[in-house]
Formats: C-alpha cells, sequence, structure tokens
C-alpha cells in the first residue's frame, strides 16, 4: 500500500509500505479521509521531535475491514473515525472521566508503537514508526480498536476525518474544557483548523460576541464563515488593547489560545476579564516559558487551563459532533477546503501554511 514516510528530517515521501494482519483489540481500516494537520508538517520539519522513520497522519475516518479478537464495538464494514488519543477506559485517569489524559494513549503517542510496542508497519525489512499508532495518510491502517469511534452509516467520510482531530479539540476545548455557559464575549487566538472549531464551540455555547485574532487576512475571512463577530488583524493592530475596547475595557470572559506561542499565550491571559477563565490549546514548544505576574494572579481571580485534546470522551463526543452535523449545527462541509490526493501532500502542506485553506483534506 501507498504511504507518506517521513525517513528524515525535511523529507517526507510516499512509498510503498507492508502491514501485518491485526492481532487481539486491533482493526485493520481501509482509509476513506485524512486531515491535513500542522502536527505531521511539526514531524516533517523537527518541530515536533519523534524518532524516525514514521508514518504520517493522525486525523482520518474509513471503513473496517478486518477485526481482530477481543473487539465487539465494531464489525467489518462498519464506518470509523479515528482518534489520535486511544482511550482504554480502564486506567485511573479514564475512570475519573478524564480519558483525554489515558495512560494507554499516552503511551502510544510517546513510542508511535502499538500498545504492545510493536509495529504492524514494515518498509521492506524495516520496522516503521507509526504517528498515534494511527498511521491515516496511507491507504490502509491497523489501529488499536479502542481508538475507532463508530460512525452512523450515513457518515460522509471526508467531513468526518476532521472529527478525529481540529472539531473535537477545538470544540471540545469550550464545551468541555472550559464549560462556556450561553451569553458572554469569547475572544480566540488563531484561526487555523483548531481555532475555527473554537468559534464553532463558541456558537453551539451561545456566545453573543466572538472576537478573533490572526496575522493572516485570509484566515480571518473564514471566521466570519465560522461564527466570528469581530475579527483583529494582529499585524495591523494590538490585539489586546482592542479587545479591550470592545469589551468595555474589562477584555472578554473567555479567551482561547489556539496557536502554541508565548507571546500569544501571555496575550491571551492579559485581555482576559477579572474572573474570566483562559484556555490554552495551542501546543508549543517544550523549550518556551510564559511569564505571568505574581501580583496579578490571585488578585484578577482569572483561571489559565490547559485543554488536551478538547477534554474529549471519544465515544462519547464523537458520535455526537457528528449528530450535530447531520443537524447542520456544526460545519464541517467548510471546514473541507481543498481535496488532494496522497502524492500532492507536500503541496497540501504548502497551502496549509499559506493560510489557503480552513482545512485540508487527502483523499484515498
Amino acid at each position: 500500500m501507498k504511504a507518506a514516510v517521513c525517513f528524515e528530517k525535511d523529507v517526507l515521501t510516499i512509498t510503498d509500505v507492508s502491514f501485518e494482519p491485526p492481532k487481539a483489540r486491533e482493526l485493520l481500516v481501509r482509509m476513506v479521509a485524512c486531515g491535513v494537520c500542522h502536527t505531521d508538517l511539526s514531524v516533517v520539519n523537527g518541530t515536533v521531535k519523534m524518532k524516525l522513520p514514521c508514518v504520517l497522519g493522525h486525523e482520518g475516518a474509513g471503513i473496517v475491514e478486518e477485526v481482530g479478537a477481543d473487539v465487539t464495538h465494531v464489525k467489518k464494514g462498519d464506518k470509523v473515525v479515528l482518534s489520535w488519543v486511544a482511550q482504554c477506559g480502564e486506567c485511573y485517569f479514564c475512570r475519573i472521566q478524564r480519558p483525554n489524559l489515558c495512560e494507554l494513549g499516552e503511551r502510544i503517542n510517546a513510542s508511535n508503537r502499538m500498545p504492545d510496542g510493536s509495529s504492524r508497519l514494515h518498509k521492506d525489512s524495516r520496522e516503521l514508526n507509526v504517528f498515534s499508532a494511527l498511521g491515516a495518510l496511507a491507504e490502509y491502517a491497523v489501529v488499536p480498536a479502542r481508538a475507532a469511534v463508530k460512525l452512523p452509516e450515513d457518515a460522509p467520510l471526508d467531513k468526518a476525518a476532521l472529527i478525529g482531530c481540529a472539531v473535537t479539540t477545538g470544540v471540545g476545548a469550550v464545551l468541555n474544557t472550559a464549560q462556556m455557559p450561553p451569553g458572554g464575549s469569547v475572544v480566540v487566538f488563531g484561526t487555523g483548523g483548531v481555532g475555527l472549531n473554537i468559534i464553532q464551540g463558541a456558537v453551539i455555547a451561545g456566545a453573543e460576541r466572538i472576537i478573533a485574532v490572526d496575522v493572516h487576512p485570509r484566515k480571518l475571512e473564514f471566521a466570519k464563515v465560522f461564527g466570528a463577530t469581530d475579527v483583529i488583524d494582529a499585524r495591523e493592530t494590538d490585539p489586546v488593547a482592542a479587545i479591550r475596547e470592545l469589551t468595555k475595557g474589562r477584555g472578554a470572559d473567555y479567551a482561547y489560545e489556539a496557536v502554541g506561542r508565548k507571546e500569544t499565550i501571555e496575550q491571551a491571559y492579559q485581555c482576559t476579564r477579572k474572573a474570566g477563565t483562559c484556555v490554552v490549546v495551542g501546543v508549543g514548544s517544550v523549550k518556551e516559558q510564559i511569564s505571568l505576574n505574581v501580583f496579578v494572579l490571585p488578585l484578577f481571580e482569572k483561571r489559565l487551563l490547559g485543554s488536551w485534546f478538547g477534554t474529549a470522551d471519544i465515544h462519547r463526543d464523537m458520535p455526537r459532533l457528528m449528530e450535530l452535523y447531520l443537524q447542520k449545527k456544526l460545519k464541517l462541509d467548510e471546514l473541507v477546503t481543498t481535496t488532494y490526493t496522497l502524492d500532492q501532500l507536500d503541496r497540501a502542506f504548502t497551502d496549509m501554511n499559506s493560510g489557503v485553506n480552513a482545512r485540508g483534506v487527502v483523499l484515498f
């Protein structure tokens, strides 16, 4: 089968690889679609450190082709969306209803191997690492069964793929992490794939004012489509001052950061009102630290939260998100700006960096 493999830094190769059949608690999935996410590009350019060679792709959907032993929640022929955080349902964090922090999922993402530490994919005699044990940028994927969520028969897989990462992360940051009530003001720093879905989450939650901040005019136009009431081009305007002006000097009730940079995290915190909530969704560099004033921290009673994968319970939230789409309450069609073949992945990454797409999708 064809797969996108990063063999060394800055080298992306579309090549033939072989796969083993699924073992117990595993599935073979014929991939139909995979979203083009910046995290995959970060593996290629070395921003995200990962043992190479690695098969890319973690935001995918497809059809179950083969089921290993001890799998009961899906069968051959089922449509599934894949989650880059597998959730075992048994560890401490799953038991306290924080399955997005699942110990099994964490171990898989640390190793990019199956739960038993092995890989099902090979290039000739060489064993390949697999992004989140999914490798969704390939024609087939052998995945942990707990990472696959069954979808209804009428789910369009080219749209459903995005629920595997960006949609769940963004909408979940609002509904699950912050548990934002109706009304009030929201600011979103960064309007890429995740940021647009934070905006969608704010719309679903009933926010009265949604302010989008970015440096790409094209992305700010997308933000309006997804529900932003105001946009700020941070190249031309101090976003903190502009947000305070739009919120009667108080700052926003809820601020979300979807960039993962020290400067934008600090700006998001600065423009959060007293007793407001600032949620950091963007994943930044392990080398950076943010700076907070120790006097202001208790004085203003702001909440500073991290949000990992939208605090999601995938087997609860992903079907709900698909149902919201089928009820026309969640925009997925508008997210898929351009589709690509696997051989066009380099161009898809270039388009992503230039802000051409809300989200690009590779179709198989």
